[in-house]
């Protein structure tokens, strides 16, 4: 079972890395090393849906996210996307999302896509969990101001508070290029109750925001205090990033003679999707720690 699991995550890489080119079967088969029917068999043992839609299913997801978080013309993604005309991507978004693209854009809903973007979560969580150690260095970090956007309430929700950070920062002309983009990690969103989670969108700041950026866009300052945190640069889609979470605080932490700082769990998102494939995303995932 793990070797075939083993091989459908490389099929996986090997699509994802590939979005932009004509995938045909019988060029996966071949990637795969297996005859076509048992191809078709496994793959949709696996992913819980033909090899085809899969890979509709992650240009759409590619898709989504450059109408929610990136000024691309609708016309430009859909031939990105492998589609003939802005009305056949149309009919394909509002199956999976619900929305047509210039809704969808407006007020992006995660919901819907969540029950057919399942089994890929679950993929990939079961790949990396068979990962029984990360590379983990201790090291000083310097205070570091942001301006922070809080997220409270159901984790589905997230990408309405990144959309709404994302239109304040380039008003600001805080691009990725120019301040660093970080989140503060609170709650687990497997083990918090939907109303009670906590995370920040945050990007570095040389000077605090305003009162009145404060009171118009709900952006606040906050500073990482300087100290000493255990990091670990995972290469991956978010998709299983809590899999490199759990060996810090449960595994690593525990053997370390260390002990978690009063300041809680922060990434530093260093490769953004959808610039680059989901599996050549960059976080660095740090603990504060004493």
């Amino acid at each position: 079972m793990a070797r075939h699991r083993e091989r459908f995550a490389h099929v996986l890489y090997f699509i994802e890395a590939n979005l932009d080119s004509d995938l045909d079967v019988d060029q996966l088969c071949q990637f795969a090393n297996l005859s076509k029917y048992h191809f078709h068999r496994q793959c949709s043992a696996f992913f819980g849906m033909s090899v085809i839609a899969l890979v509709r299913l992650l240009r759409l997801k590619r898709a989504a996210y450059q109408l929610a978080y990136r000024d691309k013309k609708v016309v430009d993604i859909a031939l990105e996307s492998g589609y003939e005309s802005h009305e056949a991507f149309s009919r394909a978004l509002k199956r999976y999302f619900g929305k047509s693209p210039a809704k969808f854009r407006q007020k992006p809903d995660w919901a819907l896509w969540h029950k057919h973007y399942e089994p890929i979560m679950i993929l990939r969580s079961q790949l990396m969990a068979t990962t029984t150690s990360f590379d983990v260095k201790v090291v000083e970090f310097p205070e570091t101001r942001l301006a922070v956007m809080e997220h409270r309430g159901p984790a589905h929700l997230l990408g309405s508070t990144i959309n709404q950070f994302i239109q304040w920062r380039k008003g600001q002309g805080l691009s990725p290029d120019k301040s660093r983009t970080f989140n503060l990690v609170y709650d687990d969103p497997a083990t918090t109750a939907s109303d009670q989670f906590r995370f920040d969108v945050c990007c570095t700041v040389n000077q605090p925001v305003s009162a009145s950026i404060t009171h118009e866009y709900g952006v606040i300052n906050k500073v990482i205090p300087s100290g000493k945190c255990a990091v670990i640069q995972y290469l991956g889609s978010d998709d299983s990033i809590g899999i490199a979470v759990q060996y810090l605080y449960l595994q690593w932490l525990d053997s370390s003679g260390f002990t978690a700082r009063e300041f809680p769990m922060f990434f530093e998102r260093v490769k953004f999707f959808p610039e680059v494939p989901e599996r050549e995303m960059i976080t660095d995932i740090y603990l504060p720690i004493e």
